[in-house]
């Protein structure tokens, strides 16, 4: 006789929403947004003509019939999970996942998060080499490649995954020494810029109606990552990406000394090449980007300069 199954994906959501409780741990749980958890479920439901679960403000309550429903079918993905991982595997323990990104966002983005990333994954190896080449350029084969956007390319499919704005930020230690209370007061410090970056401060500067103001010292670096480790270093400001800085906010290395004005800035996105974009290791990286990209990148928020030098 056939089977009849359910939509595997969707089941899968089901279990693990069922079981946590709730549709965005089942998520973080399956490296998917909240929103493609909802969406299997709903198919699900779709499918089998019945809700299967009651919304209660944040979390979700299985009904009934949903309650025994996974009863039945959670240790049977139990099961297959003993099986598959009793089976060996030894082609997908070797598989290797290559990513080409930006110097700057693998150092102070992508590496600190990629032990994470290993956590849940110990048997995918992660390579990741770092260019600022444009997608177009890149002569070596990728399986994803990350850069600013959005933007097209011929044969690849591009979804962005992390946003942010460009601010002020220095360390602590710097505004102990040398007071920082409104935005007239940097005339009394040293600027940080980055060779390739040259507009950041003359544009910040003009929306903060200082267009005229000539800092104490200006010092040019030809790497960003440079530029914000001497901020970090107290040697004076930078114009510091949210996500980029998002860390050190939070760890205190780095303060933002003003609430504003906040300059735009172009996406985080993925640019996957048009063959590999079914590709099993490459949709699960993929997801867990997106993941990881919805997550708060300011830290504990921009706080009063003038709080700051009383420390």
């Amino acid at each position: 006789m056939k089977r009849i199954l359910p939509p595997l994906n969707a089941l899968r959501a089901f279990e693990a929403a069922g079981r946590l409780g709730s549709f965005k741990e089942a998520a973080a749980e399956l490296h998917v947004t909240h929103g493609a958890v909802s969406q299997q479920v709903r198919l699900l439901e779709e499918w089998l003509g019945a809700a299967l679960f009651a919304r209660h403000n944040r979390r979700v309550a299985l009904t009934p019939a949903a309650r025994a429903y996974l009863a039945r079918i959670g240790p049977l993905f139990e099961q297959i999970a003993q099986a598959t991982a009793g089976y060996g595997l030894p082609e997908a323990a070797s598989r290797t996942l290559s990513v080409n990104a930006p110097a700057t966002f693998t150092l102070r983005w992508l590496v600190p998060r990629l032990a994470k990333f290993r956590a849940g994954h110990a048997d995918v190896d992660v390579r990741v080499e770092t260019s600022n080449e444009p997608v177009e350029s890149l002569t070596d084969s990728h399986d994803l490649i990350i850069r600013g956007g959005p933007d097209t390319f011929y044969g690849y499919a591009m979804r962005p995954f992390l946003c942010e704005e460009r601010v002020p930020v220095c360390s602590p230690a710097l505004l102990r020494r040398v007071p920082l209370r409104k935005p007239e007061d940097m005339r009394q410090h040293t600027l940080l810029h980055t060779s390739s970056l040259p507009r950041l401060w003359p544009d910040w500067l003009a929306q903060a109606g200082l267009a005229a103001l000539r800092p104490a010292a200006a010092l040019t670096f030809d790497h960003f990552y440079l530029t914000l480790q001497a901020a970090i270093d107290g040697i004076g400001i930078a114009m510091g990406p949210t996500a980029l800085v998002a860390d050190d906010l939070a760890a205190g290395r780095l303060v933002m000394p003003f609430t504003g004005p906040r300059l735009p800035s172009r996406s985080y996105c993925t640019y996957v090449p048009d063959g590999k974009s079914g590709d099993a290791l490459v949709v699960l990286f993929r997801a867990w980007l997106e993941h990881e990209g919805m997550r708060p990148q300011d830290g504990p928020g921009p706080r009063d300069a003038g709080s700051l030098n009383a420390v």
